[in-house]
């Protein structure tokens, strides 16, 4: 399960964090993914429930907000966001682009509660 293992790695990431702000609690952690970063938003909730268990993060929420996909027409230059990865330009048809987005999975925001 990939999912398992970027939770593993968030959870070291949530935990040095935490340290460093001298947190008792992590309660909410927002990561952004793109539909082709190879993830399944159900199923990273379900490995971070399953992860946070007797950790800091016990009584956190994952909240996995979707990234747009976004290419760039190397034809026309249009630059287009779609929710579903395409063939082609909408603007002018071509199959010559770039993704910009939509690719990647990162934490994008961590609540701690501190004393």
């Amino acid at each position: 399960m990939h999912e398992l293992s970027l939770i593993a790695s968030l959870f070291d990431t949530l935990t040095e964090k935490a340290a460093d702000h001298r947190a008792r609690e992590v309660t909410l952690v927002t990561i952004k993914a793109g539909p082709l970063a190879g993830v399944v938003p159900e199923l990273l909730v379900s490995a971070f429930d399953m992860y946070k268990k007797g950790t800091i993060a016990a009584r956190a929420r994952l909240a996995v907000v979707p990234l747009p996909f976004v290419v760039r027409c190397r034809a026309c230059g249009a630059e287009t966001s779609h929710d579903n990865p395409i063939s082609a330009c909408p603007a002018c048809g071509s199959a010559d682009f770039t993704i910009v987005q939509g690719t990647e999975v990162y934490l994008d925001k961590l609540e701690l509660e501190t004393d």
